[in-house]
């Protein structure tokens, strides 16, 4: 979290936090009085355990109805989809994600580089991420060819989602080794976060 909010306050954009609880007692109108709902990393499972039935399914009505926008990072990304087990927003009409490859390889933190479609190549921070395939645009691929950031309408909401942490900040990067700088990576969320805010459609596949 402190993370995204270091960006949010590099941009100057006026936002609120709430915790499990608050959102529980939020209402759609409460909700789609914010242009952006932004879910950070975490564990989506634990998210999902978190909010109630009724907070998930008005925070999709929110933006599926009346078109709040989304950003979803790593966990974020996955919540944002499809579960046959745990309550999930379900933005992206049954498309579950899996993890991105290395995961099943024992790692689950690591530089992994970015491809844009303009041939642009990012290292970025991933850790236990999802990889976004069968959903959305794809603006960025992961070495694999799967997408590792996508974005698209769901209903009338515009939704990004990334399977990487370009707000990671320096002090996550203890022990690997990245070509692009902490700081290119984190001008890149604020175009991410921007994009979201909008509703603006980033170069893609």
């Amino acid at each position: 979290m402190a993370a995204v909010k270091t960006i949010l306050g590099n941009l100057k954009l006026t936002y609120a936090t709430a915790t499990s609880s608050q959102l529980n007692a939020m209402s759609v109108t409460a909700l789609k009085a914010y242009k952006l709902f932004l879910m950070p990393g975490g564990n989506a499972v634990t998210i999902s355990k978190s909010l109630t039935r009724t907070a998930t399914t008005n925070l999709h009505n929110a933006i599926v109805n009346d078109g709040m926008h989304y950003l979803g990072i790593c966990a974020g990304g996955f919540f944002a989809g499809s579960s046959g087990i745990y309550h999930y927003l379900n933005l992206t009409p049954n498309v579950w994600f899996n993890f991105y490859a290395d995961e099943f390889k024992g790692i689950h933190k690591e530089a992994v580089e970015v491809r844009g479609s303009d041939g642009t190549k990012l290292d970025q921070y991933w850790e236990n991420g999802p990889q976004l395939s069968g959903w959305g645009q794809i603006v960025g691929r992961y070495p694999d060819g799967t997408p590792a950031i996508t974005e698209g309408k769901s209903g009338n909401g515009w939704v990004i989602l990334s399977g990487v942490h370009p707000d990671a900040p320096q002090s996550w990067r203890t022990g690997m080794t990245f070509t692009t700088s902490a700081a290119v990576d984190n001008a890149y969320a604020k175009t991410l976060v921007t994009a979201a805010l909008n509703g603006t459609s980033l170069p893609h596949f």
